[in-house]
């Protein structure tokens, strides 16, 4: 057969004639003229349409496009773009671990630089803005009101109070706190007091920079970095009083510092986790439950 083709097709423009005969049947021969490039192109021209036809099949049909190697369908399409946008997002949390990594490095490892005037604490940086961190010193200024037996912040004047192993001229003495009190800052309150969702204090609205003040005598009893608070202060007054200080952008006191009321203990600013802008978030405790500073202060 393959001889025959051959032979055939070698023939170009010339012409064949094919007899056929059906034995057996004594029926009349027939005679068949054919050009062989003739049959050759028409043999080449339907595997050209059948071809075309099965691509066309094959793109206009969606079952039959998965079918095809690199195919690529809608939905495929649709998982790539969302896991492009799921891989950014990780970036970007793991970006943001790290730089919260590193602050925690900078706030427990305390990296000091020594100088001639004495220990400098490093600054920490937060996104977008930078705070001061809390001015480090050698000891606070009235370190001998904590030595033991230390005194008690509610000492009234007119009474006996012993003094031993003291070198200053007597027991500090703190009178009551006054309240109502003048508030910290100057500004508007836009969100209350209400521990059913746990907010133990009042937020008011102030510029970055604005000077905080105490509401009252008392002993700084904290003064640090917090996560969720930024640079908070406390302090414990008389009377069981404790005023809390939230989201300054730099304090001014230490650990320990006497303060009396209206002394400037911090700047205002917008540090911490949970702000939402410049404010200042202040709390006041009483015997260790959260008080509505509302009640106690005037000019807000």
């Amino acid at each position: 057969m393959f001889s025959f083709l051959k032979e055939f097709f070698r023939r170009g423009k010339g012409v064949s004639t094919f007899v056929v005969v059906r034995e057996g049947t004594g029926q009349q021969a027939r005679q068949y003229r054919v050009v062989p490039r003739h049959v050759l192109l028409t043999l080449s021209g339907g595997a050209l349409g059948v071809a075309v036809l099965a691509v066309a099949l094959l793109l206009l049909l969606p079952p039959l496009q998965a079918i095809l190697p690199g195919a690529v369908s809608a939905e495929m399409r649709e998982n790539a773009i969302l896991n492009a946008l799921r891989i950014q997002a990780l970036q970007d949390s793991l970006a943001m671990q790290e730089q919260y990594m590193t602050q925690l490095r900078q706030v427990f490892l305390s990296d000091i630089e020594m100088n001639q005037a004495g220990p400098v604490a490093t600054e920490i940086v937060s996104p977008g803005q930078r705070y001061a961190a809390p001015a480090l010193g050698e000891t606070s200024p009235n370190w001998a009101d904590h030595q033991e037996p230390a005194i008690t912040i509610d000492l009234l004047p007119g009474r006996n109070h012993s003094d031993a192993g003291r070198t200053s001229a007597g027991p500090v003495r703190f009178p009551s706190i006054v309240l109502p009190a003048l508030a910290p800052v100057n500004g508007f309150v836009t969100r209350g007091f209400d521990a059913r969702t746990g907010h133990y204090g009042i937020d008011i609205a102030v510029e970055e920079g604005t000077g905080v003040r105490a509401i009252g005598d008392g002993y700084v009893v904290m003064a640090d970095w917090t996560q969720e608070g930024g640079y908070a202060i406390a302090i414990q007054h008389s009377d069981g009083y404790l005023s809390v200080y939230k989201h300054n952008g730099q304090l001014h006191k230490r650990t320990g510092d006497r303060v009396q009321a209206r002394d400037n203990i911090a700047v205002s600013g917008n540090s911490g986790e949970f702000t939402t802008g410049p404010h200042l978030h202040f709390e006041l405790w009483r015997n260790g439950l959260a008080q509505d500073p509302s009640a106690y202060l005037v000019g807000i």
